[in-house]
């Protein structure tokens, strides 16, 4: 099991993605915590490693954990995403390992792992992303 924490930036039907230099689909921002890393911890952590801006910790809200076949590892590997919304200061930019961001709607699920491909199934069934 691969344990991820990902930040959701909703906006306008739309969710924040990102593609890491050398993969083909897109993630939320985040990824596996380190040694003795609470939720919120991981999540600042990677969130300003891969898009410059600081998640406001005050703001952070559970929006829940999701489970699927990790992208391009074998079958039997999952990945566990919980998934933080949190308000942000900066200026949204890809970095580190970023090679791209995205705002994705409904249209754009093929381009997402497993794991987003679910998520975005619930963001559109509670009417929170938008169907193209």
């Amino acid at each position: 099991m691969i344990d991820k924490v990902a930040w959701v930036l909703l906006a306008d039907g739309r969710v924040l993605a990102a593609r890491s230099h050398g993969k083909d689909v897109f993630y939320f921002p985040g990824g596996k915590r380190e040694a003795g890393e609470s939720d919120l911890d991981t999540l600042a952590r990677e969130v300003r490693e891969e898009l410059t801006v600081e998640i406001d910790r005050s703001s952070a809200e559970h929006f829940g954990t999701f489970e699927a076949e990790a992208h391009g590892r074998q079958a039997d590997v999952l990945v566990r995403m919980t998934c933080y919304t949190a308000d942000y200061q900066g200026t949204l930019a890809p970095s580190a390992e970023i090679a791209e961001l995205a705002w994705l709607d409904y249209g754009d699920r093929d381009r997402a792992s497993r794991v987003v491909q679910i998520i975005l199934d619930h963001m559109v069934a509670a009417g929170l992303v938008r169907r193209p």
